[in-house]
């Protein structure tokens, strides 16, 4: 860290002892992201609930270079945060989240989710066990009735919106599983 780490208590006298679990969860942060320049972390005791013990709320602000990450644990409806030391391991957990994320984009390893293939089922040979799905790219696909994944071969129908996996098979290529697209269609 670029700046020394931060720490403040509100409505709750300073410990050694937490000083040093927030320390220890600071330093492990550079593991996940070495460019952090700051990190400030907040606890604060809430008075707000009198009828049950003092419940912690922990506020951590990390700067890095072009960003500022932050993660707050408050007390909820929940009473996990009567424990310091658990609001302080929640709100940590998150901030490394948030670095790990920052972390993946910059160095352009974020998840693309691709659209599954899929196609429509373009003919049905009933007698012989099979058919043919017309994909989004214009291919036509064999497929046998032992394909289905999520319905029964008698009851699909020409047209139906369907995701495959494909794979080469003797004469070309060929559909391994077949999953008959329900009300959720997808945009290709």
């Amino acid at each position: 860290m670029q700046l020394p780490l931060q720490i403040t208590f509100r409505h709750i006298e300073a410990s050694e002892a937490v000083e040093n679990n927030i320390r220890d969860h600071a330093g492990e942060l550079e593991q996940f992201y070495d460019q952090i320049m700051s990190c400030r972390v907040v606890v604060d005791a809430s008075h707000k609930h009198h009828q049950q013990g003092k419940l912690y709320q922990v506020h951590i602000d990390v700067t890095v270079p072009g960003k500022e990450l932050v993660a707050s644990r408050e007390p909820g409806q929940h009473h996990a945060h009567e424990d310091i030391y658990v609001a302080i391991r929640d709100a940590f957990d998150a901030i490394r989240r948030q670095l790990e994320d920052h972390a993946r984009k910059q160095r352009g390893k974020v998840k693309n989710h691709e659209i599954p293939p899929h196609g429509k089922v373009s003919e049905l040979i009933a007698d012989e066990n099979y058919g043919r799905i017309l994909t989004a790219d214009g291919r036509d696909i064999y497929f046998h009735r032992n394909s289905l994944l999520n319905t029964d071969f008698d009851d699909v129908e020409i047209g139906m919106e369907v995701r495959f996996t494909e794979e080469a098979g003797e004469l070309g290529p060929q559909v391994s599983s077949v999953k008959v697209v329900g009300k959720h269609h997808i945009v290709g």
